[in-house]
């Protein structure tokens, strides 16, 4: 690796961390990227989607196309880093590590422009990770283009520094905020059988809770977890006639997931009719199951062992969610996780920063995957 290309991507990832933003309002990083890569490269094309962009490389007789996929948004956690090049933007981190995946992609394409490559490849840049909503979007580039392959990887920390871990099938478990709305009538406190009330709706679909994920019934993990229950007002003279509850489902298996889903559905619509309420249902931050594909898993495996790069395998999934899965409903593709090192602050920690040298080792592994 050209040590200049690792310093320009080290500065850049530097300018990224002090200019955080989140998810679907990247504004500035996605034009600093693109200014980047058209004052350091004149190989790749660069093509702006909106919210999101992707560049790509031609080879001249590509038997394949690959890309790499690198997110930038941040998150609302405070910067406590003693680094010159900590958030200027209150409230905003780059806590996640995004800030080095899409430097890396930067840095891949600066050794691609030095050295060539015998596959075309394409770097896809990408808005809301951390929301669930822009993998769906940019996914929609592999089918348009043909992709034959697709790879990410995700900083972790606790794990071995430069250390690989991965695993076939699901490493990251589908999930999605769910809310439930029961509306009914108000009455005064004192004759609430004048009224509507959710509140007994809302605990029986609370004490359902265990039943729905009992380990028993299900192949995989499978999660419900109460995140807020909002009932009624603080005014002791009115009965409750307005409840949310807030739930996330999650699951190994997203057919697992989905029937989670609908038994709670159809609970709360069983319990809207029995006490007479209005039901609705909203759905947020979904993220689908992030699978990876045997053969493409080996692929990394391969290009480890050619670099000496240290292979963990995961037993089990990750319980969090990732929307690289959005791509691997496509086509074939593999993410694993790259260690920080056991002692790093973990990732959404206020702590917690990028460690540059890893780019070296994605680096070089993604060239190792475009050959």
């Amino acid at each position: 690796m050209n040590e200049k290309n690792y310093l320009l991507a080290t500065e850049l990832r530097h300018e990224l961390h002090a200019h955080p933003e989140l998810s679907m309002n990247e504004a500035w990083t996605k034009q600093h990227l693109i200014e980047f890569l058209k004052e350091h490269t004149t190989k790749f094309e660069i093509v702006d989607r909106g919210l999101w962009f992707y560049a790509v490389y031609r080879a001249e007789q590509p038997k394949k196309k690959i890309a790499f996929r690198g997110d930038f948004d941040a998150i609302p956690v405070e910067d406590d880093i003693d680094a010159p090049y900590k958030s200027q933007n209150e409230g905003v981190g780059h806590k996640c590590g995004h800030d080095g995946h899409v430097a890396n992609l930067c840095l891949v394409a600066l050794e691609i422009e030095e050295n060539g490559c015998d596959n075309d490849v394409y770097l896809v840049f990408q808005h809301g990770e951390e929301i669930g909503g822009g993998g769906e979007a940019c996914a929609e580039l592999m089918t348009e283009e043909d992709i034959d392959e697709v790879y990410a990887f995700h900083n972790q920390s606790e794990m071995p520094l430069n250390a690989v871990t991965l695993r076939k099938g699901t490493l990251c478990c589908a999930s999605k905020g769910m809310e439930i709305t029961l509306v009914g009538t108000p009455a005064h406190a004192s004759t609430p059988e004048n009224g509507k009330n959710p509140a007994l709706a809302i605990a029986a679909l609370i004490n359902a809770v265990p039943g729905f994920i009992d380990p028993a019934n299900h192949k995989g993990v499978i999660l419900a977890t109460v995140i807020q229950v909002d009932l009624g007002e603080r005014a002791f003279g009115v009965s409750a006639h307005k409840g949310q509850l807030l739930l996330t489902i999650r699951g190994e298996i997203e057919e697992e997931m989905d029937r989670l889903q609908k038994n709670l559905e159809d609970l709360a619509k069983a319990q809207a009719e029995k006490y007479g309420l209005e039901c609705s249902f909203a759905y947020y931050d979904v993220f689908p199951e992030t699978a990876s594909t045997d053969a493409e898993v080996d692929k990394v495996i391969a290009a480890c062992d050619k670099l000496g790069v240290q292979v963990i395998y995961q037993e089990q999934p990750t319980r969090g969610s990732e929307d690289f899965g959005y791509y691997t409903k496509k086509v074939p593709g593999a993410i694993f996780w790259l260690g920080n090192g056991e002692d790093h602050p973990p990732v959404h920690d206020k702590k917690f920063d990028f460690v540059d040298e890893t780019m070296k080792t994605a680096t070089a592994l993604f060239l190792e995957l475009a050959k």
